[in-house]
C-alpha cells in the first residue's frame, strides 16, 4: 500500500486549489477543447459533496440552468481545471447535502458562515 501511494504522490501535481467544503459557493473554471480551439468556461455552483482521496478525490458541484438543475461531476486532480474561487462559505451539518435537490425557494438557500479576518 506504501508503495502506491508514493506513486500516487508522484504523479500528481500539486495544484493550488482554496480549502472548500459542502455547501460552499464556487466558481470553478476549466478547460474545453472544441476541435484545435481551446477556451475556458465557467461553472458556479453549490458544492454538494466532495468523494475519495488522492488522486481519485471529486466534488459535485449543482447549479440551477433555467428552470432546471444541473450537476456536475469534477476530479480535484483534473489538468482541465484552471481554477476555482470561492464565493460563499456555507454552513452546513452534514458531508454530503443530497436533500438539497428537492429544495426550492426560501428552503433552497444555505446560510453564510461569516469569517473574520
Amino acid at each position: 500500500m506504501d508503495f502506491i501511494k508514493e506513486l500516487e504522490s508522484e504523479l500528481v501535481e500539486s495544484n493550488n486549489l482554496p480549502e472548500f467544503g459542502s455547501g460552499d459557493t464556487i466558481t470553478v473554471s476549466y478547460k474545453i477543447k472544441e476541435g484545435n480551439k481551446e477556451r475556458i468556461q465557467q461553472f458556479q455552483g453549490v458544492v454538494l459533496q466532495r468523494k475519495g482521496s488522492g488522486v481519485t478525490e471529486t466534488f459535485t458541484i449543482r447549479k440551477m440552468s433555467g428552470n432546471v438543475g444541473v450537476e456536475r461531476i469534477f476530479p480535484v486532480h483534473s489538468p482541465f481545471i484552471e481554477s476555482i474561487k470561492v464565493n460563499k462559505t456555507g454552513k452546513v451539518r452534514r458531508a454530503r447535502i443530497f436533500y438539497f435537490r428537492e429544495r426550492t425557494g426560501k428552503s433552497a438557500r444555505i446560510k453564510e458562515k461569516r469569517t473574520f479576518a
